[in-house]
């Protein structure tokens, strides 16, 4: 795993030098790893899919509570990498002629809240538009100017920062999957949002039959705190990897695909327990570059093709996640995302 020549997030934005491939030519480069071996994916899917299964029957059968809470963390960690092989599913990148991939994920995205449709509309959305000036939340956090800002009314600036508020990403599991995912597309249009329904049916149903069966005890640790750390931890990584300081937002006039990718796509470092948890979804930058590149493949492309080697890099140390939350604006002028505090200072400058 190439890692060693990844640019801080200090650095600014890549420099195209002679004779680096770039634009279509460098997604050409990743084409010949969008090859699957099914029987890899299976393995992988398979072998999380029983551990996070094997992770929440424990959280619910232990009796001690300490031993109970570590099963649900860790049940909670599994549903993330999960959901990865789901969100890869759904990509096209792995076992996307098989039926019973087919089932098994469908019934993934019900027990977590993420009914295919109304994700991949939103998710989808976010590819095409990542990197552009956006007041609206279709698939992503919004992102606005500071002029944006300035001209916005108390409601609106309001609105905004609710939307981008750590308390949001800390509860989207109510917020985000249940609302937002799941019950508003339903609510918009019923009729092409059955699986919402089937999604609300499924997952607040098992919750009821827990209850009948052990209480809220056995609630608790198998789906509520499992899925609110899940929840948290998947929402957060989405934020991170696309609202972070050195990141670049261009105009219309300017964006592509691939400028989206190398540079309003971060690449999450994390150590090597946490990539697996995550499924690799830290090469965030090579995965919007190519969707189609199976999760367990994103490394060895890294490796494999010097151009990519050298992204903006974030973490989940507390200062770049603080850091992440505070990159809240994209400033004109300076050409990087800025707070609020910095926005207001550069207002009340500029009128003196």
């Amino acid at each position: 795993m190439v890692m060693g020549n990844a640019r801080s997030d200090d650095a600014g934005p890549p420099e195209h030098s002679a004779g680096l491939r770039v634009g279509k030519e460098l997604l050409d480069a990743t084409r010949p790893y969008t090859e699957e071996s099914p029987a890899i994916s299976w393995w992988y899917v398979s072998s999380t899919f029983v551990l996070m299964l094997t992770a929440l029957a424990a959280a619910g059968i232990v009796s001690a509570w300490p031993l109970r809470l570590v099963f649900s963390v860790l049940g909670a960690l599994l549903i993330v990498r999960s959901f990865i092989t789901f969100h890869d599913y759904l990509h096209g990148a792995i076992l996307r002629r098989s039926r019973i991939a087919f089932w098994l994920f469908h019934a993934f995205g019900a027990f977590v809240l993420t009914p295919p449709r109304s994700w991949l509309e939103s998710h989808n959305y976010h590819h095409g538009h990542v990197g552009q000036i956006s007041s609206i939340s279709a698939g992503a956090f919004p992102i606005i100017s500071t002029q944006m800002w300035h001209t916005s009314t108390r409601w609106q600036r309001l609105a905004y920062r609710v939307q981008r508020h750590p308390v949001v990403v800390l509860l989207s599991y109510p917020i985000v999957f249940a609302i937002n995912i799941t019950l508003i597309p339903l609510l918009r249009s019923p009729a092409n949002h059955l699986d919402s329904l089937i999604a609300l049916v499924v997952h607040f149903g098992l919750i009821a039959l827990l209850w009948v069966l052990g209480g809220f005890n056995l609630v608790f640790f198998v789906i509520l705190l499992p899925m609110t750390i899940a929840s948290a931890i998947g929402c957060y990584l989405f934020f991170a990897q696309h609202s972070f300081r050195r990141m670049q937002i261009v105009s219309p006039e300017a964006w592509n695909y691939y400028r989206a990718a190398i540079e309003s796509s971060s690449f999450l470092r994390m150590n090597r327990i946490m990539q697996w948890f995550t499924g690799n979804i830290g090469y965030h930058h090579i995965h919007h570059l190519n969707v189609r590149i199976p999760f367990y493949r994103l490394p060895e492309v890294m490796a494999a093709i010097p151009e990519l080697q050298t992204p903006i890099v974030t973490t989940l140390s507390p200062r770049d996640i603080a850091d992440c939350f505070r990159s809240a604006l994209w400033d004109e002028e300076k050409q990087r995302m800025v707070s609020y505090r910095e926005a207001s200072t550069s207002k009340e400058d500029a009128a003196r």
